[in-house]
């Protein structure tokens, strides 16, 4: 492309929820997303004790900066000029101080992506919203097309297929398969969303369902739960997964791969929700439970990236 905005110049906006990286950060970041109320002193305890229990950090910007970077050299290695940025919801770099670089780079075309595979208004909508306001605020001089979700996309769907054999032969070596129930799991949302006809539980159902159908398992051998929702007073969806751990003990099911369907990168709700909290309950219910390895920033998920990008509105 010709220097000085002669022709146009495409951009990818990666979006992810943003995670802080110093103790003395998790306030800030509690409040924000909290919408400015600041959490009690009890709540912020209990965050600040699960980001100590993974080690004082989540890698959520380390590997989000690493995916966009990798992403770039695959798009330019297929003949593309793009530029690729990061941009969180709750952290920084937030998405309107990544706008800052997007501009003074003379973007003039940009495919925003949520790194979260299935739609939701209350999800997904906000991190859309926040890209509406920053190009408004500098004169909507960028033409933005968003990918609303890609859960269904078939490079997702074969690269999830793979990790889950993956996990079989590695956590669960020479064991009947027959004998191992596979547990989805994605983020959960107040129920209320449903009155909105908002896509997401069926969504999270349908990336599941097919993942199943190619693995050919029965339906008694697979299931849905529910990580992280809200302390309020309004119903959220469930089965929560602590409390699905405990309906498959009684069960009686001793082996238990966890896929959750809904993250791409290790965060909190990896890394303690699963690999602490279900970890340890799974142990008292004599429970062998191991969960599939996240996409990260492998080349894996970069291929599922440049899937989507050709598959986006603005036809690369």
């Amino acid at each position: 492309m010709e220097e000085g905005g002669k022709k146009k110049e495409k951009g990818v906006l990666l979006m992810a929820y943003g995670s802080p990286e110093r103790d003395e950060d998790v306030e800030a970041y509690y409040t924000h997303i909290r919408g400015g109320r600041k959490p009690t002193a009890e709540e912020l305890a209990n965050l600040k004790a699960r980001y100590r229990r993974i080690g004082g950090n989540s890698p959520l910007r380390r590997v989000t900066n690493s995916t966009a970077a990798k992403l770039e050299q695959k798009l330019r290695s297929e003949g593309s000029s793009v530029r690729v940025y990061t941009g969180m919801k709750h952290w920084h770099p937030y998405i309107s101080e990544t706008f800052d670089e997007i501009s003074k780079d003379g973007i003039t075309e940009l495919v925003a992506i949520a790194l979260a595979p299935h739609y939701s208004k209350m999800s997904i909508g906000g991190y859309q919203d926040s890209v509406v306001k920053a190009n408004g605020e500098r004169g909507n001089r960028i033409k933005v097309s968003f990918v609303d979700d890609w859960h269904l996309d078939p490079v997702f769907l074969q690269k999830w297929k793979k990790r889950i054999q993956e996990a079989l032969g590695t956590k669960f070596p020479g064991e009947d398969r027959t004998k191992i129930y596979f547990l989805f799991t994605a983020h959960s949302l107040p129920e209320r969303i449903l009155t909105w006809n908002d896509p997401y539980k069926n969504q999270l159902l349908e990336s599941s369902h097919e993942l199943a159908k190619e693995l050919d398992l029965p339906v008694k051998q697979y299931g849905f739960a529910f990580q992280s929702a809200g302390h309020t007073s309004e119903p959220w969806f469930g089965p929560d997964i602590l409390d699905k751990l405990k309906e498959l003990g009684q069960e009686g099911w001793k082996n238990i791969l966890v896929i959750p369907v809904g993250f791409v990168s290790d965060h909190l709700e990896i890394l303690f929700d699963i690999d602490v909290e279900a970890k340890e309950l799974a142990q008292k219910l004599e429970i062998h439970l191991e969960r599939t390895e996240s996409f990260n920033d492998s080349a894996d998920f970069i291929e599922v990236l440049a899937s989507v990008v050709r598959a986006s509105k603005a036809a690369w």
